[in-house]
């Protein structure tokens, strides 16, 4: 929920009422944008199958290789390179799920991953965070916390991302103060890194014995999820295979995510660059399906370009935009819920920020994005997140959450009354069809100050990045995790300690 201001009242004022929001679950209420033909989403899939099917692609880990030949690839394992049949890819597409439930901690924050649900997540993966008051430095587990906490307070953002990497806790502790930060601070869905199999299991287990849940409830549906990257361009790494093997066994969700940029990694036309990035989710997804049919798993793109002067990303572009769209296209041509991002590559919270993160929202959301990324706070191409903007994103997520509510038009709506009250030249402050409403008709802003420049200016001209400060310092402040959950943490922190004792788990191990 958004942090409402209180309002002062004179003697004799009515109560106050409170307006009541729930951005839990939502439902995507825009049109899906098309920026190509349906022929040319056909061709563009028909050309991502010739690309598996006679290029190719290169596939590390020996295990996941072995997968492919089992199931008909053509495998040279001389040069790792794997050719898979369109018959594969079409089989794999048949069994994985259209829409599946994810469990969330508290079954009010449990999600249905399909085409037309809408969740929001904060920025992920971030080696630095940054704030006004202490600027930007390297990730620590503190901050790690704190921006789960932030993201625990707002219920338009759905799902726990990796915000910032906690760089003061060792490789190979570091799933362990990752997992605890998510099961003592939240109640929504985790996400657990793919980062070798021993880290993997571990943290499956820390989260089965928190949540209670028997091996058999565990596998039967989904209750965490890992972002899976390929190695553009086509090559899937041994870390990435293992993960999608070891989430597709668990029956864990994976978004499968091709991270292309345009005239870098991936041919420079959008269309080129979709082909590329489609190729290589097809591939990973019949991966995760070949081990273990039907797992749950979302598709996934992240494409935007970069900038040809530097070479470096570039993010809420008109080209990122386009590429959005027609991965919401492509998503919709095998039907699979998917995922999409947003962010921005400026360097402080600043107009350009706000323009990238916005307008790259806005092509998640008009492709029909089931999961956007990076959708609050993400600066810098993904190097930090920011406190503040992650505040005032968030009240952008929560504006466009206002227009999946209902918005009725019954004779209450269409104020005849209050049409027969105010006489022409009248106003309809004090009209009594406004009485009733005003306290609750409207969104309420976050971080929006709506006083003229004289009143703005007499309260300290204090700017909507001072005030982000102070929203999310008195979050933090107010913070109550969520409770019941004293006897499970109990035990989560003896499974710590022991695996701690006995060394920790490395990375890709």
């Amino acid at each position: 929920m958004s942090e409402h201001r209180p309002r002062r009242r004179g003697r004799g004022a009515p109560p106050t009422k409170t307006r009541s929001t729930d951005y839990s679950q939502l439902r995507n209420p825009f049109p899906p944008m098309n920026v190509f033909s349906d022929d040319r989403i056909v061709a563009i899939h028909e050309a991502s199958l010739d690309v598996l099917e006679r290029l190719g692609i290169k596939v590390l880990h020996p295990g996941a290789r072995a997968a492919f030949k089992t199931a008909g690839a053509l495998v040279d394992e001389t040069s790792q390179m794997v050719h898979i049949g369109r018959d594969i890819i079409e089989a794999a597409l048949a069994t994985a799920p259209k829409s599946f439930p994810v469990f969330a901690g508290n079954p009010a924050r449990d999600l249905l991953m399909e085409l037309g649900s809408m969740v929001f997540q904060p920025g992920a993966g971030c080696p630095h965070a940054t704030d006004i008051e202490r600027g930007r430095r390297p990730g620590t587990e503190q901050d790690f916390r704190e921006l789960i906490s932030l993201t625990q307070h707002f219920d338009v953002l759905h799902m726990i991302p990796p915000l910032v990497e906690p760089q003061d806790v060792p490789m190979h502790l570091r799933h362990y103060a990752m997992t605890k930060g998510q099961m003592e601070l939240t109640d929504k869905v985790p996400f657990i890194y793919a980062r070798g199999a021993g880290q993997v299991a571990e943290s499956f287990e820390m989260l089965q014995c928190f949540r209670c849940l028997s091996d058999a409830d565990f596998a039967a549906n989904s209750h965490c999820y890992t972002i899976i990257n390929t190695n553009s361009p086509r090559q899937l790494d041994i870390p990435m295979a293992q993960g999608v093997m070891d989430f597709a066994r668990a029956g864990q969700m994976a978004i499968i995510t091709p991270f292309t940029l345009m005239g870098a990694m991936a041919p420079i036309t959008v269309a080129g660059a979709m082909t590329l990035s489609h190729a290589e989710a097809l591939a990973a997804i019949t991966l995760g399906q070949m081990i273990n049919p039907g797992a749950p798993v979302c598709y996934g793109t992240f494409t935007s370009n970069v900038d040809m002067k530097s070479g470096a990303p570039i993010f809420g572009t008109p080209e990122h935009f386009k590429a959005s769209l027609a991965a919401g296209q492509l998503a919709r041509h095998i039907g699979l819920p998917w995922r999409c991002a947003s962010g921005s590559a400026a360097n402080l919270g600043d107009v350009q920020a706000a323009n990238e993160t916005q307008f790259g929202t806005w092509g998640c959301l008009l492709a029909g994005s089931t999961v956007t990324l990076h959708a609050a706070g993400w600066l810098e191409g993904g190097l930090t997140i920011s406190y503040e903007k992650l505040i005032t994103d968030v009240e952008v997520l929560q504006m466009v959450a206002e227009l999946c509510v209902p918005t009725p038009a019954e004779e209450a709506e269409i104020a005849l009354d209050a049409l027969e009250e105010v006489q022409p030249g009248g106003h309809f402050f004090g009209a009594a069809h406004t009485m009733e409403r005003y306290q609750t008709e409207f969104y309420e802003p976050l971080v929006a100050d709506f006083s003229n420049f004289g009143t703005w200016t007499e309260r300290g001209n204090v700017d909507a990045t001072t005030r982000a400060t102070d929203i999310w310092k008195g979050i933090l402040r107010d913070f109550v995790p969520p409770t019941g959950n004293g006897d499970q943490l109990e035990e989560l922190d003896r499974y710590i300690a022991t695996a701690t004792a006995r060394g920790g788990c490395a990375p890709e191990s």
